[in-house]
């Protein structure tokens, strides 16, 4: 299959080819010995001027300043940027000056990876810079970065800031906006600093299935998939909550794991299909002890992250700082909507969420009704982080049955933002009772819900061999990473998150060209033209596509004769 080149991929390759002629491996294999960071320099050398008489850098080179006998330059590596000065000279000291005249100012382009030996050194103007006395290329480069430009009123031309883009080509974005990576490094911070918390406690880190015979531990829709071997439906875990109360069945005190966990729904800027999540459970404990452990823990991410508990999310200041508000999921529902929910059936329920604005089908159930009134008219309002505790038993088929108040369970989840960040239980460990709800979700399951928990056989049997009492966590690393990072949608802290399929460029092939009359020497003109369709073609001015054609045969040295402007009203009648 032939790509389109654009001229300047058609200009760089030339260069590689010039490259390869001179003799210069354009992708070599062998290591380049690094001793130093671009940040490094710019932070020590003032202090320290003797010991950078000899050092070796790599990187991009992101800008030239090509002037006679010497020249300026721009690398990048993985820490910032540095000036580099290249006297002919001293890059050249004997009589061959093909390094400087023909390498650094005609083969090498923006974007290529090079590798420089040389001494740091201070302009007149005083500027940090590197002598440059050894050049090598590493890696050519056949593209063109997006690279912005500052016209003289200061207005950034040509800037890499369309959203879609950046995330499609997320190693473009880190090149050109190198400032992205700052909250793809916090976000590591953030869940090394988790890490070390729970570590310091004792709890063992583990890994569990990501193919699941059975889908749990969550209300959500699965991704499936065939093993070919077994002749076996499998699903990907939409969490992993059942596996790690079965290591707690089997004697751990306290298990966590950092899963990839899949949902088969919407996406959104706070939903992607494939996400990041820590679940954590300690045996002997209940939802009340693991709030205070979420509070702790969080504010210690945010002390590590940032020095400090309060920090800037958008126009909000958010303070993590113990202790948090706490509400009962009745009390936050009165609070922010003024009803009560406390004696409702399912027939009042489903009436006071219509009234409020809840759009509701005959498929839900009392706990589906609650969570859309409270997912409408409460989560958006709290900002500051929230816990809300005691849910209704409908709405938790594996959280353990409130101590003192009927129809609750003991459970939480921590609002944030106006999202939720994190859900935990008291978890039920009662096999009986569990069989029981996983039957009811079966029933909701046949009304139509799709969310609606599978009846794990496998789990019930551990269990019945006896559960410790256990609390339970799950705490969404993507969204408290956005918002520990201040960032605007879940794309922003995902590498590469999901996207809808690219659309491809239409290009008519060279058999439909052919058939409205178009020598194959003349379809590379009429696609620079822009009419990479028939359809297109046919719309095209003669005059001026005969002009164009003419052009793209005098600049390409065509020898072939140039179609007349019949021949070209002929392809477009």
């Amino acid at each position: 299959m032939s790509v389109e080149l654009s001229e300047q991929e058609l200009i760089r390759r030339e260069n590689l080819n010039k490259a390869i002629a001179a003799g210069i491996n354009p992708y070599p294999a062998e290591l380049f010995d690094v001793n130093c960071s671009a940040k490094e320099i710019h932070e020590n050398y003032n202090n320290d001027k003797i010991g950078y008489k000899n050092i070796s850098i790599a990187g991009r080179l992101m800008r030239q300043r090509i002037m006679g006998k010497a020249s300026f330059a721009e690398l990048q590596d993985s820490s910032g940027r540095i000036q580099l000065y290249i006297n002919r000279d001293d890059l050249c000291p004997g009589e061959d000056k093909f390094l400087y005249n023909d390498f650094f100012k005609k083969i090498l382009d923006i974007g290529d990876i090079i590798g420089i030996k040389g001494y740091v050194f201070t302009t007149q103007v005083g500027e940090i810079s590197i002598h440059v006395t050894e050049i090598k290329l590493l890696a050519k480069t056949l593209k063109n970065l997006p690279m912005p430009v500052e016209d003289a009123e200061g207005k950034v031309h040509d800037a890499f800031t369309d959203t879609e883009q950046r995330y499609r080509q997320r190693y473009v974005d880190l090149i050109v906006n190198p400032q992205v990576k700052d909250a793809f490094i916090k976000r590591t911070q953030l869940t090394n600093s988790m890490r070390s918390f729970l570590n310091n406690r004792g709890y063992l880190e583990v890994e569990t299935p990501i193919l699941q015979p059975l889908y749990g531990g969550a209300a959500a829709r699965p991704f499936k998939t065939h093993h070919n071997t077994l002749d076996q439906t499998l699903y990907l875990r939409i969490a992993n909550e059942l596996y790690l109360k079965r290591l707690i069945v089997g004697g751990f005190d306290g298990v966590y794991e950092f899963a990839k966990d899949f949902r088969n729904e919407g996406m959104s800027r706070f939903h992607n299909p494939e996400f990041t999540q820590m679940e954590l459970y300690v045996a002997y404990k209940d939802y009340e002890w693991m709030m205070d452990l979420v509070e702790e823990m969080v504010e210690k991410i945010a002390l590590d992250l940032h020095d400090s508990t309060e920090l800037k999310v958008g126009e909000n200041v958010i303070n993590f700082e113990r202790p948090w508000k706490r509400y009962t999921m009745f009390e936050a529902i009165k609070e922010f909507t003024g009803i009560d929910i406390t004696a409702l059936d399912e027939a009042g329920l489903r009436e006071a969420a219509k009234k409020s604005g809840v759009e509701v089908d005959d498929t839900m159930g009392k706990a589906k009704l609650i969570d859309e009134i409270f997912g409408m008219h409460c989560e958006p309002k709290m900002i500051q982080p929230t816990f809300i505790t005691d849910y209704p038993v409908e709405m938790s088929p594996l959280a353990k049955k409130h101590r003192s108040k009927e129809g609750l369970v003991e459970r939480f989840e921590c609002i944030c933002n106006g999202k939720e960040i994190c859900n935990a239980y008291s978890e039920l460990n009662d096999p009986i009772d569990q069989r029981a709800r996983f039957e009811e979700q079966l029933e909701l399951g046949k009304r139509g819900d799709e969310e609606a928990m599978m009846l794990d056989e496998d789990f019930l049997r551990a269990i019945e061999y006896g559960m410790p009492p256990t609390a339970g966590l799950g705490i969404g690393i993507d969204r408290l990473s956005m918002i520990m990072t201040n960032s605007n949608s879940i794309q922003d802290v995902l590498f590469f998150p999901q996207m809808r399929p690219e659309k491809k460029e239409k290009v008519a092939s060279e058999e439909e060209y052919a058939a409205v009359g178009v020598a194959a020497t003349w379809i590379p003109a009429v696609q620079k033209a822009g009419y990479k369709t028939i359809e297109l073609l046919k719309a095209a001015n003669p005059n001026k596509l005969h002009q164009e054609i003419a052009g793209f045969r005098k600049k390409n040295k065509i020898e072939e004769a140039l179609p007349s402007l019949d021949e070209v009203k002929a392809w477009l009648s």
